[in-house]
């Protein structure tokens, strides 16, 4: 659903606010008037102005009473702003309305990341007129203070030039703060969404609205175009499988070509090889990195991107029945490898490895990025803290690192190994889809492995989000449920090539 809380700006905060959040630091007193001095009053609390620290203050207003929110915006950084407009909103949950007053400086970047971490930490996803508990602000009024007077002298009109210059430059870090949060709620939607709503077909759909060029191949298509590992995924399935083509095009000459390829699992069994219950419940988000590149794909106009833009989300529901792939089969990828299926269970990388091959063979990309919810053991390895990024060449991956710490987004770059490739080896194909024995382990790096084997030896690189993508708490920026991670790094790294 789209974002419920809306962001507008005003030169004052209304007289009879009932919320007004003002923000404060270990170096900077708040510039509001209080009961009783700023200094004494943080020093009574303990306050230290960590970022998303709150401080609340009760005023009078009238004949009512208002509460002041002192919050602690850190050392003024994105992901400290981040963490101070998530913890404004939280904090709003149940009103109609906050007063804001920005960040100091208000600069367009310190804007964004302010209204993306207050819109993020709003979201909320529901089916039907279920009423939340406690339901999101419903507005967010950021107060720019006074325009000045502009009649008369140099100076007035000098100060309200600069005014000007400082709305514009809020308007501009609001809007991008919710182009991009917009995304992130887009991704957490489509991945939050029950299977039994979410078909590849469905999922095609959704990814039409984006305003962007589409193409989507159905099972016969597939079948004519020799895209073997998404129809043995899918062939389970009463939901045949699709694979999804999106284009962004800028105006002008683009910045190169990057394809992004996304995992669209939307339900995962895990086949014949079926999971334990407890390891399904929540298998309608293996579809997450698909949901990512839908949503990015969406949003690069909005941020003007000068990249030219092709996803690929290769979406299947892996099912059991009688028409099931079995473990031992040997299907045909893309482009004519062989691979032995040794578990049904680990079928992203059936489906993203034909994704990849045909992006290679018919696309002629300049940078290659795929995002998935691939290995269970990266969680293991990395916990829910950060994305695994493994890579082919060294500047992508410094690039996408660097994204994702702008972004708030930290990636871990993990080691492609290549004494483990003939863990990969298979006695009748070209290639295992895991490893046959126990010798090598490293079941994430095997699967990178393996995804590499389709990459043409062109710039690659692979974002596991298994272990981020989804959180089983409502904290911070995230909502319990689907977390939409790797849509903000990655419009961070395509907005600024």
């Amino acid at each position: 659903m789209p974002l419920e809380t809306s962001i507008s700006t005003a030169v004052r905060a209304p007289e009879d606010a009932a919320l007004l959040a003002v923000p404060f630091a270990a170096d900077l007193d708040p510039p509001v008037g209080l009961p009783v001095p700023a200094a004494e009053l943080l020093a009574s609390y303990q306050a230290k102005g960590e970022a998303g620290e709150i401080v609340e203050v009760p005023v009078a207003r009238g004949e009512a009473v208002g509460r002041i929110l002192l919050y602690g915006i850190g050392d003024g950084s994105a992901d400290a702003l981040r963490r101070a407009g998530a913890a404004v909103a939280r904090r709003g949950r149940g009103r109609e309305e906050i007063a804001v007053v920005p960040p100091p400086g208000a600069s367009a970047g310190s804007v964004a990341a302010f209204t993306e971490g207050a819109l993020l930490a709003a979201y909320a996803f529901r089916i039907g007129e279920t009423v939340l508990s406690s339901r999101p602000v419903a507005s967010i009024l950021l107060v720019t203070g006074d325009s000045g007077d502009s009649g008369g002298t140099d100076g007035a009109a000098g100060s309200a030039e600069t005014a000007g210059t400082a709305a514009a430059a809020v308007e501009a870090g609001i809007a991008r703060g919710r182009a991009v949060a917009g995304a992130v709620a887009l991704a957490r939607d489509l991945a939050n969404t029950p299977a039994s709503v979410k078909t590849p077909a469905w999922l095609a759909e959704r990814a039409a609205e984006q305003g962007v060029a589409v193409r989507v191949w159905d099972e016969r298509e597939l079948r004519a175009g020799g895209f073997g590992g998404i129809l043995a995924v899918g062939q389970g399935s009463v939901s045949p499988p699709r694979l999804i083509q999106l284009s962004y095009e800028p105006e002008g000459e683009a910045a190169g070509h990057v394809v992004l390829v996304g995992k669209g699992i939307t339900y995962d069994t895990g086949g014949l090889s079926l999971k334990p219950t407890e390891g399904m419940k929540f298998m309608k988000t293996d579809m997450a990195g698909g949901a990512v590149v839908i949503a990015v794909l969406g949003a690069l106009a909005a941020l003007g991107a000068r990249v030219r833009v092709t996803g690929l989300i290769a979406a299947a529901e892996n099912s059991f029945s009688g028409a099931a792939q079995r473990p031992g089969d040997v299907i045909t990828q893309y482009g004519g490898r062989t691979v032995e299926v040794l578990n049904t269970d680990a079928e992203g990388r059936l489906v993203m490895a034909d994704a990849l091959a045909y992006a290679d063979a018919e696309l002629d990309p300049d940078v290659m990025v795929d995002i998935a919810t691939l290995t269970g053991a990266i969680g293991i390895a990395l916990g829910k803290g950060l994305g695994a990024l493994f890579a082919s060449d060294d500047g992508l991956a410094a690039e996408l690192a660097g994204a994702g710490e702008a972004s708030g987004e930290r990636l871990w770059r993990m080691p492609l190994i290549d004494d483990y490739v003939p863990a990969l080896e298979s006695s009748v194909a070209d290639l295992a889809n895991i490893e046959a024995g126990s010798a090598y382990g490293a079941g994430s790096i095997t699967a990178a492995l393996f995804l590499r084997e389709f990459t043409g030896k062109r710039p690659w690189a692979h974002l596991d989000i298994a272990g981020v993508g989804r959180s089983t708490v409502d904290e911070g920026l995230s909502a319990k449920g689907a977390t939409g991670f790797g849509v903000r790094l990655l419009l961070e790294w395509l907005s600024g090539r």
